[in-house]
């Protein structure tokens, strides 16, 4: 894989799950949405079918990753640490991306939200939001959700018959699999989303709130209120931390 590979693969699929992830969010958020309130369950599984969707398109070209978090696990886990700027930059630039994919494709519903008496804020189509915040709190929501992503997702490669990574190809390339596995991992992240979601909205994934949080700062949203940066750390971090010791425990189990 070609560092330019590695480069559009993770823009483009990490584009796709982001336009999935906050498009889910979206119609069950804003009104005029034929699936307004249509609940967490529908949240889970379109964050879910989005991993499917953008893992499949960017395997061939990055392993896709689509998940700094996913990156640094690997790192922590194989010791190559060369290609990891790369990856994390093109996921930020797509999760971007996606973000405003979405909101060009609900950009009506964006713009009527604004005409209601009481405005719905946005923040939590593109981002998290914690339903207690509680830094403490959240940051060990989020190191434990990640953990739980990062640790089977290592781990599966292990399991004979499936190969599913990321695992190290002949060349020493890491890469996600192949087949069934990119189906596995989209609902490991529904699972993740159903059991532990539920206090911060389950981040598990820096590129995925950070990307669309700079987006809903940037883009014309009316009345779009705040883009809560004084929690922006916690779905950065939280994140990171879950997967060095989903790593480091990878590392000495198995």
């Amino acid at each position: 894989m070609s560092n330019g590979d590695i480069f559009t693969g993770e823009v483009i699929g990490t584009a796709i799950l982001i336009l999935f992830g906050a498009g889910v969010c979206a119609a069950v958020t804003l009104n005029h949405s034929k699936a307004k309130a249509s609940g967490w369950i529908v949240i889970a599984f379109g964050w879910g079918f989005g991993v499917m969707a953008g893992a499949y398109t960017a395997a061939p070209l990055s392993g896709a990753h689509l998940n700094p978090a996913v990156t640094v696990g690997v790192a922590v886990d194989t010791g190559d640490w060369d290609k990891v700027p790369l990856y994390i930059l093109g996921q930020l630039i797509g999760a971007v991306i996606g973000a405003v994919l979405a909101w060009a494709l609900y950009y009506a519903q964006f713009a009527a939200n604004a005409d209601e008496k009481n405005a719905l804020p946005t923040l939590g189509v593109f981002s998290t939001v914690p339903e207690i915040r509680n830094p403490v709190a959240n940051l060990v929501t989020e190191i434990i959700a990640t953990a739980a992503l990062v640790l089977p997702l290592l781990a599966f490669g292990k399991v004979d018959g499936i190969g599913i990574g990321p695992v190290a190809d002949s060349g020493g390339t890491v890469v996600l699999g192949s087949g069934i596995s990119v189906l596995l991992v989209a609902f490991l992240v529904v699972g993740i989303g159903l059991s532990l979601g539920g206090p911060t909205g389950y981040a598990i994934n820096p590129a995925r709130d950070l990307g669309p949080r700079l987006a809903h700062a940037l883009l014309p949203i009316p009345n779009k209120g705040t883009s809560d940066w004084g929690y922006a750390w916690v779905p950065v971090v939280g994140p990171l931390i879950g997967a060095v010791l989903a790593g480091l425990v990878f590392n000495a189990a198995f």
